[in-house]
């Protein structure tokens, strides 16, 4: 199999001479934050990190991302955390897009290297150590857990994307494919984290129009979007977040695979109170 590869930013500052136009766009049902964008000046910093800065792709907000937050995280060498996740009902996806990592989960360590997978359940005791000589990034997915009576909270696990076969779509001879970290149909999980694949060419022939909500981010190659009236380019680095019921279509650009990680919010029951339950 040809060896993964995963945009990563580095930061950094653009020139005084470069043009101030860029493909960057929100609007009430899409928006598109292109790589240009995540320079030192937009970095943040979170309680409990040491050696560690971030880009915060996607946060709840009103007119925005609804029911999750994303991050790319960057830690030096030596960095990282004993203490994490401040939120007891927070769940998580790790997902390692550049160097090593050390993962320690309920006190058994995992070493997580690029296409590197870790769901973390709400509650969970979890470190994160970079233990290597250059910086680690990698993409972090949180999300309230919504429970139910009588499911239990799915158990973690780790695993990696090269480990795993992509799930063709139908009738697209292995064109379109999602390479699936959770199976579909269990409903304990209220969140999915997949990579999808396009090859050279390949589309989704319909704008798709459905409950879940998204957060996309360009792993590599690039792409035309169709957000619900418009279309944007994207590439490698580019993330994109999509309302509920943005319609939603593309075509891969080629000359490589088109891939992104997709978040959606599924398996539970739309809530019927603005803000609540």
């Amino acid at each position: 199999m040809k060896p993964r590869t995963y945009y990563a930013p580095t930061g950094g500052h653009p020139p005084q001479t470069q043009l101030l136009s860029d493909r960057a766009v929100f609007t009430e049902a899409y928006a598109v934050i292109p790589k240009g964008v995540f320079g030192d000046i937009v970095t943040s910093n979170l309680p409990f990190w040491e050696g560690t800065r971030l880009w915060v792709l996607a946060r709840p907000l009103s007119g925005f991302a609804e029911t999750f937050s994303q991050y790319i995280m960057e830690v030096a060498p030596g960095g990282g955390s004993e203490r994490p996740e401040i939120d007891p009902e927070a769940e998580g996806v790790l997902f390692v897009v550049e160097g090593e990592m050390t993962l320690t989960l309920a006190g058994e360590r995992h070493a997580m290297g690029p296409g590197g997978y870790a769901f973390i359940p709400p509650g969970s005791d979890w470190q994160v150590r970079n233990e290597a000589e250059a910086p680690v990034r990698f993409h972090w997915v949180r999300k309230a857990y919504e429970r139910v009576e009588g499911i239990e909270v799915p158990e973690a696990f780790v695993t990696n994307e090269n480990d795993l076969e992509p799930n063709p779509m139908p009738g697209t001879e292995g064109r379109w494919a999602t390479t699936r970290f959770v199976d579909p149909n269990d409903v304990r999980h209220d969140m999915h984290v997949n990579i999808v694949t396009f090859q050279p060419g390949a589309v989704i022939p319909f704008d798709e129009t459905h409950v879940m909500e998204h957060g996309l981010y360009v792993l590599e190659g690039k792409a035309v979007y169709h957000l619900n009236q418009d279309w944007v380019e994207v590439e490698a680095g580019d993330f994109m977040w999509l309302r509920a019921f943005c319609p939603q279509a593309c075509y891969a650009g080629g000359p490589g695979p088109f891939r992104y990680l997709l978040y959606k919010d599924v398996n539970r029951h739309p809530r019927l109170r603005l803000g609540g339950r």
